[in-house]
């Protein structure tokens, strides 16, 4: 990759967009009971439906349930979406969970709370460097996470998630092919010691998760030895190895619920503790440190693009159909094939 895109001028790039994202969005607050009421109203007046990711906050997921919708991963929102039979579909999450929205459900309308809420891992693997590096491997198969742009997905041959990358690897593994892995490079890597895939990874981090710290657990895990450590493999190799289960949000929650420990170290955004703590509200669940000792963390265990979707937003969208995905045809068609193929291997 060109010097615009390693690890300290992606970080720059980020706190700058943050910045400006969050100066952007300022609204007055108002009643939380009159929004949300507000909020329910339209979704029956537009014939829609609310999506939203486990990262969103509690209110967030705590309507989406009230009101027939879903909280959920990315692959499995897009999912919902596409099979329901609302008009419009109100993601709640970040900007490429409402691309693969509207990949999969092109005659639908596809709302965000914000367009302003992206990801690192997007910024981070802009098309035209990415198609440059694949042609400069054009005998590796291109696997990308979900993660990524509609146009980075349409540069792929597939489309993964957490919950079906070491699956898809395997299989690749299996008839021989060597790859090329973006943009997550700590998910790659785990996937590659897993797999023993011949992989080239791209040098891409998610600023929540490559935060966590391996020995902020441990000394954790010393006060609670009974705890059991659960880590997204979006987190560096030190946490992973420290890890009971390694796994995605979706993968983790089931966890929460099927293990019998009572006490969980939680190695993801905290956004998902109001499904754990909904699920198994007799355990306790402990954010892992994102700071070294006498550290500041940047992302504290919430991603910042994740926190600028609000009910305010939410029903502004809504109410003057703001924040609509939109992709170019020529893209979205060849970002669905990479998906559905994602999505036919799941159902061998």
């Amino acid at each position: 990759m060109s010097e615009l895109f390693n690890k300290a001028a992606l970080r720059d790039t980020v706190q700058k967009y943050l910045s400006e994202a969050e100066k952007s969005l300022e609204i007055k607050s108002i009643d939380d009971d009159q929004i949300r009421a507000e909020i329910k109203s339209l979704l029956k007046q537009k014939n829609a439906v609310l999506v939203a990711h486990y990262y969103t906050e509690d209110a967030i997921q705590e309507l989406a349930e009230e009101t027939g919708g879903i909280i959920a991963d990315s692959l499995e929102m897009a999912r919902f979406g596409a099979n329901h039979d609302a008009k419009t579909l109100v993601v709640a999450g970040v900007k490429f969970m409402g691309e693969t929205a509207k990949i999969l459900s092109p005659e639908k309308t596809v709302l965000m709370p914000t367009l302003e809420a992206t990801c690192s891992l997007d910024i981070g693997c802009p098309i035209e460097e990415f198609s440059a590096f694949c042609d400069q491997h054009p005998d590796r198969k291109v696997v990308v996470y979900a993660n990524t742009s509609a146009a980075v997905k349409a540069r792929a041959d597939w489309v993964v998630t957490s919950s079906i990358a070491l699956e898809v690897v395997e299989h690749l593994v299996e008839q021989g092919e060597k790859i090329i892995w973006a943009p997550d490079q700590h998910l790659g890597g785990y996937i590659q010691r897993e797999t023993g895939a011949d992989m080239i990874l791209w040098d891409g981090a998610c600023i929540v998760h490559e935060e966590f710290k391996a020995k902020g657990i441990v000394d954790i895990k010393a006060i609670y030895p009974d705890a059991a450590v659960l880590v997204h493999p979006e987190s560096p190799e030190a946490v992973v190895d420290v890890a009971d289960v390694v796994g995605s949000t979706s993968q983790l929650l089931n966890a929460s619920k099927t293990m019998h420990n009572d006490t969980f170290i939680v190695a993801t955004d905290r956004g998902i503790f109001y499904k754990m703590k909904q699920a198994s509200p007799n355990k306790r669940f402990i954010e892992a440190p994102t700071a070294g000792s006498g550290a500041n963390c940047r992302s504290c265990a919430h991603c910042p693009w994740m926190a600028l979707n609000s009910l305010e937003m939410l029903r502004n969208a809504l109410r003057d159909n703001s924040g609509e995905i939109h992709i170019p045809e020529e893209t979205r068609v060849k970002a669905l094939i990479p998906l559905q193929k994602m999505l036919n291997f799941q159902l061998k």
